[in-house]
């Protein structure tokens, strides 16, 4: 009988050649999910614009965030319970029908609620298909296949402000407008991972008799929500606001409830806490957590500077990220060959967090004004090349620590604990961007106005009169405050003299925070240390009889 065709019985691994087929259907699922966290970002603006909802376009990402996020541990669990087929199936189907409503919608309030369902799908995408690669692939040659889908999580992080841009700053495409394909396009896309899975990927029938943890589930949105929520729009409330201490006295109540209930479930829970008690697995839960703080503030970081600082445009600014998923695709490929041939993976998060930090602090002391392009080019490098030393490794980590039944928790959780860290980070590095650049800049401007130079060209009525340095000059009325520094699209275009100081401002303000994210790796350097030196063994090989390419279960 074919396996290609057939459902495996338990205890049998696909050939390489089936893995190959089913990992393009994953593989298409989970460029997806990623690149939908990032392709919005250059088209939000003209999104917005052509909506009639700039005020509203906050909310389009924080739906996607909050969904995904919450939806992440879910997909885990019940995919331990049902099986993991149907519910990665489901995830695409979600997917693709927030992606067709996305395209179709003619306010942002309805953008929001697509963008919410979307996010409903993508939680599933990415964990489900990690742990997907852990049901079917043997142990020894996990790494090499997981590796590969952590380069397409660089590649798409990277490839979709670009495509953003370029579908935004289109007028029209075959009959709707440019921005409408920043989700049409994943229609064709989606549709091919989901015949690919549909076809190919055949699974143990799986149904096992245990409670679900609504509880739980219930607890967690309420933990969650809140503290997304004011990580996003935190800066705009401002963080001692009220919204903000609602938001903060909601979350710490939803994590305290959430951890009653998961207390109260045992072995049922949706992150059962016993798993904590593994070191592997605590001490990998709060790596992700960190290196998910760094990894997006750099992600965030760097296109801020090229942009503000350097002046390139969203679509030049991620074509410059290129270097950053080289950086990417070198360490998960090296770092997943390395212990699928090796066994041992302790050493590549010890690595990958040396090479983060170091990467953070010349991005600190380095990036200035007058930096030429290539400098911060060849940081990314490094900076990718450390995150493909730690993502891979770490979720491999964390799957091999909990006992086979608890495969899609394990998984689920390395991604949510990223995830989690990646939404703090962001919002975290970007307010600190915005309230250190404001007094850089005022103090700036204040040194500057001591020069008779720059006296002259800011009282020369030529320069006074130019349309192109109009907002410059509303800019100096109203002073550099967080709300003045909130449109800054005049600033390249604006006499080059008199925007010195807000660039130095700038490019001083990101300077401290990727200080400050070093310091945050480097804490996550120390810490993986602590991780057991264990090496991966599988179970005994399966009997010659076996067709080629069949392996034993992975033991774990």
């Amino acid at each position: 009988m074919s396996k290609s065709t057939a459902v495996r019985a338990p205890g049998e691994t696909l050939t390489h050649r089936q893995t190959l087929t089913v990992m393009v259907g994953l593989m298409l699922g989970m460029f997806l999910s990623s690149l939908d966290q990032t392709i919005v970002s250059t088209s939000i603006y003209t999104i917005a614009n052509d909506l009639d909802g700039l005020s509203l376009q906050a909310w389009a990402t924080t739906a996607y965030l909050i969904t995904s996020t919450v939806s992440t541990p879910l997909y885990g669990k019940l995919s331990d319970i049902f099986g993991r087929r149907p519910l990665y199936l489901a995830a695409i189907v979600i997917f693709l029908l927030g992606s067709l409503y996305a395209g179709s919608v003619h306010s942002m309030m309805e953008l929001a609620i697509a963008r919410g369902i979307q996010g409903l799908g993508a939680g599933g995408l990415l964990a489900l298909a990690l742990t997907i690669i852990g049901d079917i692939v043997a142990l020894k040659d996990r790494a090499k296949y997981q590796g590969y889908f952590m380069s397409v999580f660089g590649i798409s992080s990277v490839l979709g402000p670009v495509i953003g841009g370029a579908f935004a700053g289109s007028a029209n495409i075959l009959g709707f407008d440019g921005w409408r394909w920043v989700f049409f396009i994943n229609l064709p896309i989606g549709l091919a991972a989901l015949a690919v899975v549909f076809l190919y990927l055949h699974l143990p029938v799986k149904h096992v008799r245990q409670k679900i943890d609504y509880w739980g589930a219930a607890a967690i949105t309420l933990a969650i929500v809140p503290l997304l929520l004011v990580a996003e729009q935190g800066r705009v409330w401002g963080w001692t606001s009220l919204s903000s201490f609602l938001c903060y006295g909601l979350g710490v109540l939803g994590i305290v409830a959430f951890l009653l209930a998961e207390k109260r479930a045992g072995d049922y829970a949706l992150i059962p806490l016993r798993l904590f008690q593994n070191i592997t697995f605590g001490l990998s839960s709060m790596l992700n957590f960190i290196i998910g703080i760094g990894m997006f503030g750099a992600i965030a970081m760097l296109p801020m500077y090229l942009q503000l600082v350097k002046g390139l445009t969203p679509t030049q600014a991620g074509l410059m990220m290129i270097t950053f998923t080289l950086g990417i695709l070198t360490g998960s490929i090296t770092a997943g060959r390395t212990i699928s041939a090796s066994g041992t993976y302790r050493i590549f998060p010890i690595m990958g967090t040396a090479i983060l930090t170091g990467s953070a602090v010349v991005m600190g002391l380095s990036l200035g004004a007058d930096t030429e392009l290539w400098v911060p080019g060849l940081i990314a490098v490094f900076f990718g090349m450390g995150l493909g030393f730690c993502m891979q490794p770490l979720t491999l980590a964390m799957q091999v620590s909990v006992p086979p039944k608890d495969m899609g928790v394990g998984t689920s959780s390395a991604a949510f604990f990223r995830s989690m860290g990646g939404a703090v980070g962001t919002a975290v590095f970007i307010s600190m961007l915005f309230s250190m650049a404001a007094d850089k800049i005022a103090s700036g401007m204040k040194a500057a106005m001591q020069n008779a130079d720059y006296q002259a060209v800011l009282n020369d009525p030529a320069v006074a009169a130019d349309p192109a340095n109009a907002k410059l000059y509303e800019f100096f009325k109203q002073g550099a405050t967080n709300e003045s520094l909130n449109d800054t699209s005049w600033l390249h275009t604006a006499n080059a003299t008199l925007t010195r100081p807000i660039t130095e401002g700038f490019a001083q303000s990101i300077d401290i925070v990727m200080l400050t994210a070093a310091a945050l790796t480097g804490i996550a350097f120390l810490i993986s240390f602590a991780l057991p030196n264990k090496k991966l063994t599988d179970a005994k090989p399966a009997p010659a009889k076996e067709p080629l390419g069949a392996e034993a279960v992975p033991a774990h």
